[in-house]
């Protein structure tokens, strides 16, 4: 446990050190064997987030008029954005421009409450962009994917929707009834204090452990191309620097300070790992190379999301 907590703590380092084991295993030992993991790890890294979700704050009483402008960000904006980008920067890499459009289509995840709680936004609010963007994120995607890359990828789109049933709504069914087994089983205090905390670690490890396995499937392919990590990284993190500008910018237009921080984590934090899965899961053949573009958003996401927290506190003092 405390090394998952470790690596919870860490994850930048931990998936550049899991990048770089899986670049150096892919160089000297053949991988393809290890891809019927890929599912079992992929329900190990979806189902742990699922059990920590709040599905009663769908049902509460909120900001709708925040709500309605995060998903709109999420929906309209974000998604439109990175085809721009894609059409911009991956004209020749359609497995890039699938994977850029898949961190844009599922917003949200568990660090989307834990950037807004150390900034002192609307924490309510956040937990429940969480749910709607998930649930909207799984529900829209095969649709969003047909629409911006159906003439340039051939698209699987009842497969796209059958794997999203199995990645995303068996384990929230699953990860509900934990929930409340749990909950029923030593009460709701702690649950929420001491076991809780729990499942995102290993989430975490299952993370790490799948973009080890995704360098290692295309280890071969780096050392052909070396540039092309670079290739990805650049428009990525300039995505992400777009994402914060024009979505600080409505925040301040629209709502006060609490509001705009759960805005901004609940549209700049994407659900990677969610991301990831469905990447790995549906797209047998070119997952690995979708996949790695969303393993470099990683490491951009947290530190731009750390110092954007921090800039928060700073205004305040």
């Amino acid at each position: 446990m405390q090394l998952l907590n470790a690596m919870q703590k860490h994850i930048v380092m931990s998936i550049i050190i899991g990048m770089s084991l899986g670049f150096f295993l892919g160089l000297f030992v053949e991988t393809a064997v290890l891809r019927d993991a890929v599912p079992i790890l992929t329900f190990f890294m979806v189902f742990p987030m699922m059990v920590t979700l709040n599905y009663k704050s769908v049902l509460s009483k909120g900001n709708w008029k925040l709500q309605a402008v995060t998903q709109a960000v999420n929906f309209i904006y974000l998604p439109f954005l990175a085809y721009l980008f894609g059409i911009v920067f991956f004209a020749e890499y359609v497995n890039f421009r699938l994977g850029i459009l898949l961190i844009a289509l599922l917003p949200t995840s568990g660090m989307t409450v834990s950037w807004t709680v150390m900034a002192k936004g609307n924490v309510k609010e956040a937990i429940r962009m969480i749910v709607f963007g998930l649930i909207l994120g799984a529900l829209l995607t095969p649709f969003y994917i047909r629409f911006y890359l159906g003439a340039a990828i051939e698209i699987p789109f009842f497969s796209i929707f059958n794997q999203i049933i199995w990645v995303v709504f068996v384990p929230m069914g699953l990860g509900f009834l934990t929930q409340r087994v749990l909950v029923n089983r030593y009460g709701n205090e702690r649950f929420h204090s001491t076991i809780k905390p729990l499942f995102p670690r290993f989430s975490t490890l299952a993370v790490v452990v799948l973009i080890t396995l995704v360098m290692s499937f295309r280890a071969q392919m780096l050392v052909a191309n070396p540039g092309i990590l670079l290739v990805i990284l650049v428009p990525v993190t300039l995505g992400y620097l777009v994402m914060l500008i024009s979505v600080h910018g409505i925040g301040t237009w629209l709502f006060n300070r609490e509001d705009r921080i759960a805005l901004i984590n609940g549209t700049m934090i994407r659900s990677l790992s969610l991301a990831l899965a469905i990447a790995l899961s549906v797209f047998s053949d070119s997952g690995p190379e979708v996949a790695l573009v969303i393993a470099l958003a990683y490491i951009i996401q947290v530190q731009l999301a750390a110092w954007y927290v921090k800039q928060s506190i700073k205004a305040t003092t």
